[in-house]
C-alpha cells in the first residue's frame, strides 16, 4: 500500500471536486489543465535532494525509507509531479510536501481524502478569503 500526492502549479484555483477530476487525468498521462512551470523544478530538486527517486538509490538502501520513502518512480512532467510513497512515512511525506508546496508555490492535492490546497499567494479568482466563522 501507499500513500500519493500530486502538486501542480495554480493557473487556476479549482475546487476539490475539479481538482480530483484533474488528478485522475494526470495518472492517466492527460497533461491537459496543468501549466508548465519553474516551480515544479525547484520543488523536484528540493524534494529530491532530501530524498531521491528510487530508481537512483544505491541497491543497498533499498529498504532505507528514511533515505528513500518513495515506493516507485514519480510520474513528472514539466507541469506536474505525482509522488508515491510507503505507507510507514505517509504522514512524513505529506508534511514534507505540503511545507515545499506551499514554499515554491505549488497546489497540493490528496487523493486520499480528495482535498486541494493552495499556497497564500496563489491565485484566488477574485474570491477573499474569509475566516471561517464570517458567514457574510
Amino acid at each position: 500500500m501507499s500513500f500519493d500526492m500530486g502538486v501542480w502549479y495554480p493557473s487556476e484555483r479549482l475546487d476539490d471536486k475539479a481538482a480530483a477530476d484533474l488528478y485522475v487525468r494526470l495518472c492517466e498521462g492527460n497533461l491537459e489543465g496543468v501549466t508548465p512551470h519553474p516551480a515544479i523544478e525547484g520543488f523536484y530538486q528540493e524534494l529530491t535532494f532530501l530524498h531521491p527517486q528510487i530508481d537512483d538509490i544505491p541497491e543497498d538502501r533499498i529498504d532505507d525509507t528514511d533515505y528513500c520513502p518513495w515506493s516507485i518512480a514519480f510520474d513528472r512532467s514539466p507541469g506536474h509531479l505525482i509522488m508515491s510513497c510507503v505507507w510507514s512515512k505517509a504522514d512524513y511525506c505529506r508534511d514534507l510536501i505540503m511545507k515545499l508546496g506551499a514554499k515554491h508555490g505549488l497546489a497540493v492535492f490528496n487523493p486520499q481524502e480528495s482535498t486541494i490546497t493552495y499556497p497564500e499567494s496563489g491565485p484566488s479568482q477574485g474570491t477573499e478569503r474569509k475566516p471561517w466563522w464570517r458567514f457574510w
